[in-house]
């Protein structure tokens, strides 16, 4: 008799733990999609459109390049409104990530969490539900990510494109540049894996929103950001 009370209570305690795993799945599921639409909304603040829409009464994308990000600012607003826009973009790529990583690192041995916030925010950048899934090509924010999950790496990956940017007068090319070479300096600094896979996706991202510069660089048409 006593044997079969021990099984009946092996099985039960069985079926309980079955049950508090998937109570706990569901939550951690349903946190995981709050993250990523949080961050979703927040990278589609469309800054750029917003400053130019308030101060010039323009839609910023039936101008120049149409982008919604820093360069096409500048064609309109000038140098200054370059960089807030820019500084702008960036703390909204850093801002979800960091509160991400503080409160809500699930998988914090992996960092699958803070990734999935940094996907979703640059996808919200160059996606905008704002804008009708228009909007700017992720640089700016991209950095921002970086910054937030791997200040080495984003601080150089912001450097690179800095210097790229100066000497050859390509917004686009610095832009290009700094963001391929962001998953070698993520694996040379010994990141996280999915910080690694993010570094990529987030070049791969910015590259194919530059695929439009990248023939008109090679055609030696592209606009300079300087003279």
């Amino acid at each position: 008799m006593s044997v079969f009370i021990s099984i009946k209570d092996s099985v039960i305690n069985f079926l309980l733990n079955i049950d508090s795993f998937f109570i706990m799945y569901k939550i951690l599921i349903g946190k995981l999609f709050l993250i990523a639409l949080s961050a979703y909304i927040i990278g589609s603040i469309p800054t750029g459109y917003l400053i130019v829409k308030s101060l010039k009464k323009i839609d910023i994308r039936k101008v120049g390049s149409g982008s919604t990000g820093a360069t096409n600012v500048k064609r309109i607003m000038g140098a200054k409104w370059f960089f807030i826009v820019m500084l702008l973009d960036a703390l909204k790529g850093a801002i979800p990530v960091l509160i991400t990583i503080k409160y809500f690192n699930f998988f914090s041995c992996y960092g699958l969490s803070p990734v999935i916030a940094a996907t979703m925010v640059i996808i919200g950048h160059s996606k905008s539900i704002f804008l009708n899934f228009t909007g700017g090509k992720s640089v700016a924010t991209s950095v921002g990510t970086l910054l937030a999950l791997s200040w080495p790496v984003g601080t150089i990956t912001a450097i690179i494109w800095g210097i790229l940017t100066y000497f050859t007068k390509y917004v686009s090319l610095g832009s290009i540049v700094a963001m391929a070479l962001a998953p070698i300096l993520m694996n040379a600094f010994n990141s996280n894996i999915y910080y690694i896979w993010y570094a990529s996706i987030s070049a791969i991202l910015v590259i194919l929103r530059h695929k439009d510069n990248i023939k008109r660089l090679t055609e030696g048409k592209e606009n300079k950001v300087r003279k």
